[in-house]
């Protein structure tokens, strides 16, 4: 723990609060930060949903988002010193802000409330999302708008602050998009000597050899093991970074500095089961050699991942039962989960706009490959939380029955399908529209009701099984999985009514619920928080 410094630290490093948190080991939580503000009230999604991470008594954060930690290193690294600089809690600010601040660096994922989860809930809920909201609140907190350090953004987000009317609408210097560890510290240079900072910069790309190895542990044990992606949908931001291996030795050091700071590892790439490999084929003596070295390393009793890709698991069955092995799960009776990409059933729109998805595959193939997939993680205890994109540039009727039976067929399969509204952004950026619910045809609702009865279907049993992996305190996992049966049943009975009442006609459902004519979810929450705050008054 650093000292406090009541005149402020030179240099301060944040994210914004929905970023701040453990999840509750859930680090699929965090799609929690897209719910609109509201659907749930504040203190049930802040302790349940979004519990806050540690901070020390000089407002600095205990753990961190895995980018600022590597922003943290590359500063220290450089031409600036430990005692300027602090990765601070947002909820601390008036400890680390202060007249001697110069910048305020701050990691964002979804800024301004636009990224394809958050555009879906905002569609049905209204309001603005908890992680736009908390953005607007850090940089609207006293200190800051009183010291008025220069405001610098990094991270996947940080596109969406590209346009100069939206910078100087919320006062921001400066936005990194892409790597910032090679160009941070010539903008932070600029900000402590008071030199105007360029509106947008595009990082450097860093190879894996400079990126820097972080000094402080991350949220949730995050241990990066690959950067970027190279398949080359046009929708996807990270696609368009180039592909780099971190080497084992590096991994181990962060794996071994979040164990001492009480972590285990979650292992993050865009695809965990690329790693190393030759183009598209799955180098399997390498990953399984990298799981084997994390696994057996002193302290670790678990290990997680972050993404894989659906084409990479079918084309290496070898791979995902040799990790499975590796890692005991049928022995120990658990099941590993990372985030993957459906998007699409149509091998048209695969061709079209995400060609590389389906590689070593082709296009055609990609509906089966999916389901191979599905098969292959089933029989050796994964479970793919997957995405489905609604509204793809040029997509037909066609084109959605076809990911409608898909979803049906993979209904036997344990796992989560998450549908997202398409966001115009990355290689389509300004040559497509983002969709939005007024836009939604009954066969897309019919979709969007499909993937939701699936992961409903689904959710009570892996939250169950989760809980009994964890060995969780039995008080906290019996109340949350009182609540998630609750929100659950109500979640169905939603389904239900859109297909009955309103014959998949979801804009008509959301507006006639907008005008307090039938209730959807917002109710059942209130409802969910109002009884446990009156058993707890009892």
């Amino acid at each position: 723990m650093k000292m406090a410094k009541n005149e402020g630290y030179k240099i301060v490093l944040t994210a914004n609060r929905t970023l701040m948190s453990h999840y509750n080991g859930l680090v699929f939580l965090g799609f929690g930060a897209c719910i609109s503000k509201g659907v749930i009230p504040d203190m049930l999604y802040f302790s349940v949903m979004c519990p806050s991470i540690e901070a020390n008594k000089d407002g600095s954060a205990v753990n961190a988002p895995c980018g600022t930690r590597k922003i943290e290193s590359a500063l220290l690294n450089g031409n600036f010193k430990d005692e300027d600089i602090v990765v601070a809690h947002p909820d601390h600010l008036d400890k680390v802000i202060g007249p001697n601040t110069k910048v305020l660096s701050i990691t964002e994922i979804d800024p301004l409330g636009i990224a394809p989860a958050t555009s879906m809930f905002r569609n049905m809920f209204g309001g603005d999302a908890y992680m736009s909201v908390k953005f607007e609140e850090l940089l609207e907190h006293p200190h800051v708008q009183k010291y008025k350090p220069k405001i610098i953004i990094g991270g996947p987000g940080a596109w969406q602050l590209e346009d100069a009317e939206v910078q100087n609408r919320y006062g921001v210097d400066c936005v990194i998009i892409g790597d910032g560890e090679k160009t941070i510290g010539g903008i932070v240079e600029k900000a402590v000597n008071d030199k105007e900072l360029p509106g947008v910069v595009r990082g450097e790309v860093v190879g894996e050899e400079e990126i820097p190895l972080i000094k402080n542990p991350t949220i949730d044990g995050i241990v990066e093991i690959s950067r970027g992606c190279g398949r080359g949908c046009k929708f996807c931001a990270p696609t368009l970074q180039k592909f780099r291996c971190l080497p084992v030795e590096h991994i181990l050091k962060e794996v071994e500095l979040n164990l001492m700071a009480g972590k285990q590892p979650l292992l993050h790439a865009e695809d965990i089961l690329r790693y190393k490999a030759e183009g598209f084929n799955v180098n399997t003596e390498a990953v399984a050699d990298l799981f084997r070295q994390v696994s057996n390393y002193h302290g670790v009793d678990q290990v997680q991942i972050s993404h894989f890709a659906l084409s990479s698991a079918a084309s290496a069955p070898d791979a995902v039962e040799e990790i499975s092995n590796i890692l005991e799960l049928d022995k120990k009776g658990e099941w590993l989960s990372g985030q993957t990409g459906i998007e699409t059933a149509s091998p048209r729109l695969i061709e079209n706009i995400m060609g590389g998805k389906c590689k070593p595959y082709r296009p055609e193939d990609w509906p089966q490959v999916v389901v191979d997939a599905f098969g292959i993680l089933s029989d050796n205890s994964w479970v793919p939380v997957s995405t489905l994109i609604i509204g793809i540039p040029g997509e037909i009727e066609q084109d959605i029955q076809l990911t409608i039976d898909l979803v049906r067929e993979l209904k036997e399969f344990k796992s989560i399908i998450v549908p997202l509204f398409f966001v115009s952004q990355g290689g389509l950026r300004k040559k497509s529209e983002s969709f939005s619910m007024d836009k939604m045809t009954r066969k897309e609702c019919e979709l969007l009701m499909e993937s939701w009865r699936h992961s409903l279907n689904w959710a009570e049993t892996l939250l169950d099984e989760y809980f009994k992996m964890t060995r969780d305190n039995h008080v906290k996992s019996f109340f949350a999985k009182r609540i998630f049966a609750f929100s659950s049943r109500k979640a169905k009975e939603m389904v239900k009514m859109c297909e009955n009442e309103y014959d998949y006609n979801m804009p008509a459902m959301v507006n006639d619920a907008r005008n307090g004519d039938v209730k959807l979810l917002p109710q059942p929450m209130h409802s969910i928080y109002n009884y446990f705050m009156l058993e707890k008054r009892q």
